[in-house]
């Protein structure tokens, strides 16, 4: 018996989409553009329809490569996020691709931050890189995709715009309101800090500055076994709350350096039997939506509205059709009262 060869289905063509829908390859080619019902010499929304059933039907999908050729564009952001399983990076990852979605590009994210070589091989029409530090190598890298013509939006607490946006949101400030907030009630506070935050206190203000500076000028002598480190994920973040909560002379109070480890501590009390905020009392920083989906709610510090306000900035540097100076964008912090940190609400009881 002769055994046939399968072929391979022939991939559906821009020509195929054209005959199939009554219509120029040109006016598939325009369509796909993203043009299509614009004013002016576009394409009508019935053709535009007629076409995009035409692409289903056919399961045509536009070649991106050509199509950054032809037009300059990808249709795509780019996310370089430190610390993916962080609730901020969530949330950023979340607004960016709503706002995305809405203008028709699509949202690749890059988890592990070599956002170096990914820009040297993948095009993108913006990239937002975070946690990027501010040495001269960085500096000269994003100097190199700025003349190339990369657009960029950076998040930084001490970069200056340079061809590239920055969003700018200093954290110290809230940190210190949210150690004001905790004093305004406790003198027992103890800190789940980032192990980073703690090791470079001693040479730059981090997120662990305003516990020690505001604990001083309350004239109380921070209890270094109070501070307990943890790495960047949540379940260091719960093993470091567990070891603080289970001490015999427990803080009853607990300033984190992050939502994620202020969420973890709230876990660890509960599974430990202990009441939040009347046993132990906790605040966060970094105002992420999960702080109001844990129970109680989080106290926390952070910029009002931020992460939809920097996925617009973002998807517009996107969209921007001219070449544009570096701009710098800055977000004030605040305090936003949760239940952690609330004794005169009822205390729940023990478990």
């Amino acid at each position: 018996m002769v055994q046939r060869e399968h072929q391979a289905p022939r991939r559906p063509t821009l020509r195929m989409v054209a005959e199939l829908a009554g219509v120029s390859t040109a006016t598939v080619s325009y369509v796909f553009s993203g043009r299509a019902g614009t004013t002016g010499a576009g394409v009508a929304e019935a053709t535009a329809a007629r076409v995009l059933a035409a692409a289903d039907e056919l399961n045509y999908r536009p070649n991106s490569a050509a199509r950054t050729i032809r037009t300059g564009r990808s249709g795509t952001v780019q996310l370089s996020l430190h610390v993916l399983s962080d609730p901020w990076s969530l949330a950023v990852a979340d607004a960016v691709n709503a706002e995305a979605n809405s203008h028709g590009l699509t949202t690749l994210i890059l988890a592990d931050g070599d956002w170096r070589a990914a820009l040297d091989r993948i095009e993108c029409d913006v990239a937002y890189l975070d946690s990027i530090g501010d040495d001269d190598e960085v500096k000269a890298k994003l100097q190199e995709l700025v003349r190339g013509g990369q657009r960029l939006v950076v998040f930084s607490e001490f970069l200056e715009p340079d061809g590239f946006d920055v969003i700018r949101s200093d954290a110290i400030p809230g940190c210190e309101i949210a150690m004001d907030h905790l004093l305004e009630r406790h003198t027992a506070i103890g800190c789940l800090a980032a192990e980073g935050a703690v090791r470079l206190a001693g040479e730059q203000v981090t997120r662990y500055t305003p516990y020690l500076e505001k604990l001083a000028a309350a004239g109380i002598e921070p209890d270094p076994s109070w501070t307990v480190t943890y790495e960047e994920t949540p379940a260091s973040a719960f093993a470091a709350a567990v070891t603080l909560l289970s001490r015999d002379d427990r803080p009853d109070a607990i300033y984190a350096t992050t939502d994620f480890a202020a969420i973890a501590a709230i876990n660890a009390a509960h599974m430990l039997g202990l009441r939040v905020p009347h046993d132990v009392a906790v605040i966060g920083v970094g105002n992420t939506p999960d702080a109001a989906l844990v129970a109680p709610t989080l106290t926390t510090v952070g910029p009002t509205d931020f992460y939809a306000r920097q996925a617009r900035i973002i998807v517009d540097r996107a969209l921007e059709t001219e070449p544009a100076p570096g701009r710098l964008h800055e977000f004030e912090w605040t305090i936003f009262p949760g239940g952690s940190t609330d004794l005169d609400a009822p205390a729940a009881r023990a478990r």
